[in-house]
C-alpha cells in the first residue's frame, strides 16, 4: 500500500526545504522526497550543495559554506516533523486526486507515496561544457552565477562563456569587481539582443573572443587558465584567468511533468497566483518555475508561498 502524505514536495534546495519547514510546522507532515546524489541540482539540497561561499544569503555576515546552509535548512525541516527521503521521484500521475508518486521502478503496479497536495521544487540546473577541469573546479573558479560569486573575482581577469543575453549581462555585471572580462562565444557574432550587444561593446573591460571554445578549465585547486580552441583552424591557445562563468543556459527539471503541468517554451513550470499551477492542488516553487532571479533566497521565499498556499488550498477542501 502506498504510503499516504497530505503534502508530499519533489525535490529540496531552499525552496523545497523551505516549503518542508512551513508545512511541517503547520501539522501536514509532509514527506520530502528530496533527489539523489549526483552533479546535477536535482541532487539533494539542489545547486547550492555545488557552492562554496554564500555570502549573499540573509543572516550570514561573514557568509556560509553552500552545503552547511543547505545542511542546515535540512535540519530544522525535520526538526519540526518533516519526513525526507533521499530518493528520486521516477514519475507522477497528477490526473487522479489523491496524487500518486513513484519511488524506483516507475511500472510498478503501485505507487510509493499518495498526497492530496503536491509542491514541486526540482529545480534547475545549468548547462555545462563538459570539458576537463570543469567540474573539478566547480566552486573553485568555475561558477554559473555572476550574481552569487563575481565578488570573490575582485580585480582579476574572468571568462565568461556563451553568445546569448544571459552571458553579457553576466559580464557587464562581472566589471563591477574583475579587472578584465573575456566573452568566449563559438561563432562570430552574438545572439544576443541588439540592446545588450550594444551595452557590452561599449564596456571597456569586456573583451570579445571570436570563434573559439573552451577545451580544458586547468588549476589544480582552483581556476589558474584555460585552454581554448579555435573553431575552424583549430589552433590552442592558453588564457590565462582566474575564474569562468558559464553562461551557456539553463534546463528545468521538469521532464516528469511533461503533458501534466503547463511548461512555459522553455520547459519551465507557469504558475498564477502565487505558487499555483494550472492544476488544482499543485504548487511549484524555486528555480523550477524561476527563470529571472534564480537565487538561494528567492527560491526560499517561493517555497514559503507554495506551502502558505498549500496549507489554504487544503484548509478550503476540509483536509
Amino acid at each position: 500500500m502506498p504510503a499516504k502524505h497530505k503534502v508530499l514536495i519533489v525535490g529540496s534546495g531552499p525552496a523545497g526545504l523551505t516549503a518542508a519547514v512551513y508545512s511541517a510546522r503547520a501539522q501536514l507532515h509532509p514527506v520530502v522526497v528530496e533527489g539523489e546524489p549526483s552533479s546535477t541540482s536535482d541532487q539533494p539540497g539542489g545547486q547550492l550543495m555545488l557552492t562554496t561561499d554564500v555570502e549573499n544569503f540573509p543572516g550570514f555576515p561573514d557568509g556560509i559554506m553552500g552545503p552547511e546552509l543547505m545542511m542546515a535548512m535540512r535540519a530544522q525541516a525535520t526538526r519540526f516533523g518533516a519526513d525526507i527521503v533521499t530518493a528520486k521521484v521516477s514519475r507522477i500521475d497528477l490526473g487522479r486526486q489523491p496524487f500518486a508518486a513513484w519511488v524506483g521502478d516507475p511500472e510498478a503496479a503501485e505507487p510509493t507515496y499518495e498526497a492530496d497536495a503536491v509542491i514541486v521544487a526540482t529545480g534547475a540546473r545549468a548547462l555545462m561544457l563538459g570539458v576537463p577541469g570543469e567540474d573539478r573546479l566547480l566552486g573553485y573558479g568555475v561558477s554559473t552565477c555572476a550574481t552569487c560569486d563575481g565578488f570573490f573575482f575582485r580585480g582579476q581577469h574572468i571568462a565568461v562563456v556563451g553568445g546569448g543575453d544571459s552571458a553579457l549581462e553576466e559580464a557587464l555585471f562581472l566589471t563591477r569587481f574583475a579587472s578584465k572580462v573575456t566573452v568566449i562565444h563559438r561563432r562570430d557574432r552574438l545572439r544576443a539582443s541588439r540592446i545588450m550587444q550594444d551595452r557590452a561593446f561599449a564596456s571597456p573591460d569586456i573583451e570579445f573572443l571570436w570563434t573559439h571554445g573552451v577545451t580544458e578549465v586547468t588549476g589544480d585547486g582552483k581556476v589558474t587558465g584555460l585552454r581554448v580552441r579555435h573553431t575552424t583552424s583549430g589552433e590552442e591557445a592558453e588564457l590565462p584567468v582566474t575564474g569562468l562563468f558559464v553562461a551557456i543556459g539553463h534546463q528545468p527539471n521538469t521532464a516528469i511533468f511533461h503533458g501534466q503541468l503547463e511548461l512555459d517554451e522553455n520547459g519551465y513550470i507557469r504558475t498564477h497566483d502565487g505558487s499555483r499551477t494550472d492544476v488544482e492542488g499543485v504548487f511549484a516553487c524555486g528555480d523550477v518555475q524561476d527563470h529571472v532571479y534564480r537565487q538561494a533566497i528567492t527560491a526560499a521565499g517561493s517555497g514559503c508561498m507554495a506551502a502558505i498556499d498549500a496549507e489554504r488550498w487544503l484548509e478550503a477542501r476540509g483536509e
